[in-house]
């Protein structure tokens, strides 16, 4: 199985922008440029490269907690999964830094000990985890009632 996404950039790096198309059409014609990745602390101005990364790691993520919830017997209620990715200057130019997943999850019959093993293992072992071995992620999984 594979899965295509394109991007198309027009002029210089600082002032020029693109757009980004999926082939499912979630993406469609999706604009982003330098000020939306760079400069933009809240995130408001347009997508970037991380943004979408991070979705992917929460949605992949999220499934496979779900997988790993009910092969232990105790399928979810709710899981509220979010990625948080790193950007930072380096020698050279940005690299990404890390990624924090933090995961809330409605679970019956479940304790919190629990709980946290089968999310770390979900972390380890989801396929957008894998892709991102190179880099530092953290997990903080909490059980809600």
């Amino acid at each position: 199985m594979k899965r295509t996404s394109s991007a198309q950039w027009r002029g210089a790096g600082k002032s020029g922008s693109g757009t980004l198309d999926s082939q499912s059409g979630a993406l469609q014609k999706l604009p982003y440029n330098f000020a939306a990745r760079f400069e933009s602390e809240d995130g408001r101005a347009g997508t970037n490269p991380e943004e979408l990364i991070a979705a992917a790691h929460a949605g992949c993520f999220a499934m496979a907690l779900a997988f790993k919830l009910e092969g232990a017997g105790h399928p979810a209620e709710q899981l509220d999964a979010r990625a948080t990715v790193s950007l930072e200057r380096a020698e050279g130019g940005f690299r990404i830094s890390g990624v924090e997943l933090n995961v809330e999850g409605r679970v019956p019959g479940l304790d919190a000990k629990r709980f946290e093993e089968i999310a770390q293992d979900a972390k380890a072992n989801c396929p957008v985890s894998q892709a991102l071995k190179a880099l530092p992620i953290t997990l903080n999984a909490k059980l809600v009632s």
